[in-house]
């Protein structure tokens, strides 16, 4: 089934009143774009437990705001995006014509995003990884990000040339492959490789594009343990950072 009637945007956020106004700038003008003509856009905030005024960003901005439990990222992805689906159900659009479009708090997605997420879901695939690129490069090491960029791209130089990369700041899934796969695991970290390997398992097409790539936090004390924020943590003590 190819086509969609609703993009339904969910990011978890947990103690992000100071990362949260940009992400959503960034999403209501990704989701003004001239190309969406007739397409819904949902946005909708999971607040994982959060203590300062994250939700009340969330309301400022004219969003949903969800409430969650504090069980960390992989429940409140899959808080965010059952709820998406259960009210899309209760319009009558069923789980089938609903993309499930995956950003994070402290991310911003270029203009171009939802166009490109809406692109893969008319071409019939079940769901898209995305890439992502720091945002802020200034508190590293020299040779920090030259170093992360080689990395990063070095699939290009792969012979079949397709990156390899699942993030859940840039991560599309079709609702009914989404929900026949389980949804995101109840992880603290690790949920958006979960989900695609489960889709996988299950025989769904996953495309893999470094188109409209979303900048992300250069922060290295992240929300999640052990996510990407520990990975440039990692490179920064490397090179020599404190």
């Amino acid at each position: 089934m190819s086509g969609v009637d609703l993009l339904g945007v969910v990011v978890p956020a947990r103690d992000e009143e100071e990362l949260l106004p940009g992400c959503l700038a960034a999403l209501a003008a990704a989701a003004a774009h001239p190309e969406l003509s007739g397409v819904a856009v949902r946005v909708l905030v999971v607040t994982d437990g959060c203590t300062d005024g994250t939700a009340a960003v969330g309301h400022a901005a004219g969003v949903t705001v969800v409430p969650g439990a504090g069980r960390g990222v992989g429940a409140a992805r899959d808080l965010g995006a059952r709820t998406v689906l259960h009210a899309a159900r209760q319009e009558g659009v069923p789980a089938g014509r609903v993309w499930l479009a995956c950003t994070d708090a402290d991310s911003r997605v270029p203009a171009d995003w939802l166009v490109v997420h809406r692109a893969a879901a008319a071409a019939g695939v079940d769901a898209l990884a995305g890439t992502v690129t720091v945002e802020d490069w200034s508190g590293f090491p020299p040779g920090a990000e030259a170093e992360f960029t080689a990395a990063y791209t070095a699939w290009r130089g792969a012979p079949d040339a397709v990156h390899p990369h699942v993030h859940g700041a840039n991560l599309g899934v079709r609702g009914d492959a989404y929900l026949a796969a389980g949804g995101f695991p109840p992880l603290l970290v690790g949920e958006d490789h979960g989900l695609v390997d489960a889709l996988v398992a299950g025989g769904a097409v996953v495309l893999r594009s470094p188109a409209a790539p979303v900048r992300t936090s250069s922060r290295r004390v992240a929300r999640a343990r052990l996510g990407f924020g520990a990975d440039l943590d990692r490179l920064a003590c490397r090179l020599g950072a404190d």
